[in-house]
């Protein structure tokens, strides 16, 4: 599909406590959008959009800084810390109407910036969605890799569609993004909602670095909420999978009664304390797991009835400073 004029680029960048690295990252986001509007790629009117997610640090006024003093730069800030997903949705939809294209990427520098320059040039080329993927996880630790590797296997095998070690970082169309607005649930996976859209798309591969400056705020029990409330979110299958465990248990069961209803007839009856124990463990196991996985789902059917909104907008730059003017 050929596409009129420069394409309006917004970077989502989401930030929450990122005092660090906001100095040392933008610069580089900087030089990248200049170095895509020098060649000729994407519109002056492009913007940088910093997405402070509740931060408790002085991230919201390093933003507001920047945004003074480089009109490239504007920024959001949300009342209260919505998690990295919400930020993310609150910076699309905030550009959606402003711009052609977004890419949506975090602010500590891992993931390679310049591959933004192909995500741009695959869009021209008629994708509408382009997704970033590492092409491999050497610098990860064995068990970093091991888990996130099968992070993905689990997603896909649970009927979650998404893209194999790709993450956060896209590029998004506002064509899509118009249609994604009328995905209005509550408990957003971005990363299987995406593909739910549809629409032409295609991969950029790079390498992913090491994290600029600060600490990573997704420790492995961030990583494992987000890979199970990912799962409940886009797929039944492990309620089917409760149901066939439960099936398979009342077979056994089942023949476990007939067993002992024949070794009454024949008079072998043995108290056997062991067995017992095994199996009132072995039962009660299995059925506080599927209540628990079941109570997951109604949680979330009760947070999707609410209606709560899924961000709120507390503050925009340009907005503070025209009060400022105004004053």
């Amino acid at each position: 599909m050929e596409k009129k004029g420069l394409p309006i680029l917004w970077i989502v960048i989401p930030c929450y406590n990122e005092r660090e690295v906001l100095p040392v990252a933008t610069p580089q986001f900087l030089e990248e959008l200049n170095s895509l509007i020098s060649m000729g790629k994407i519109s002056e009117q492009s913007k940088i959009l910093f997405v402070n997610d509740g931060s408790k640090d002085e991230t919201w006024e390093i933003i507001c800084k920047l945004a003074a003093e480089n009109k490239q730069i504007i920024g959001i800030s949300q009342s209260r810390n919505r998690g990295h997903q919400n930020a993310v949705l609150a910076g699309l939809m905030e550009a959606k109407d402003k711009c052609d294209i977004t890419i949506s990427i975090d602010c500590d520098g891992q993931d390679d910036i310049t591959a933004m320059t192909q995500m741009v040039e695959e869009y021209l080329n008629g994708a509408e969605v382009v997704y970033g993927v590492r092409s491999k996880r050497d610098t990860d630790t064995f068990f970093k890799r091991f888990t996130a590797e099968g992070f993905y296997k689990l997603l896909n095998a649970m009927g979650a569609e998404v893209v194999f070690n790709h993450a956060d970082y896209r590029l998004i169309s506002s064509r899509v993004l118009e249609e994604f607005e009328d995905y209005q649930e509550v408990n957003i996976f971005l990363r299987g909602l995406i593909p739910l859209v549809g629409f032409k798309s295609s991969s950029v591969y790079y390498e992913r670095h090491e994290r600029l400056a600060g600490e990573s705020h997704y420790p492995l029990s961030k990583m494992l909420h987000l890979a199970f409330d990912g799962i409940t979110s886009l797929s039944v299958k492990p309620i089917s999978m409760i149901a066939g465990i439960g099936c398979i248990v009342s077979v056994i069961g089942f023949i476990g009664i007939v067993w002992a209803f024949i070794m009454a007839i024949l008079g072998n009856t043995v108290a056997g304390w062991a067995s017992i124990i095994c199996v009132v463990c072995f039962l009660g196991g299995i059925q506080l797991l599927s209540l628990g996985v079941i109570g997951q789902y109604i949680g979330k059917i009760y947070m999707e009835s609410k209606h709560r909104p899924r961000y709120i907008i507390s503050d925009r730059t340009w907005e503070k400073y025209e009060r400022h003017y105004k004053g």
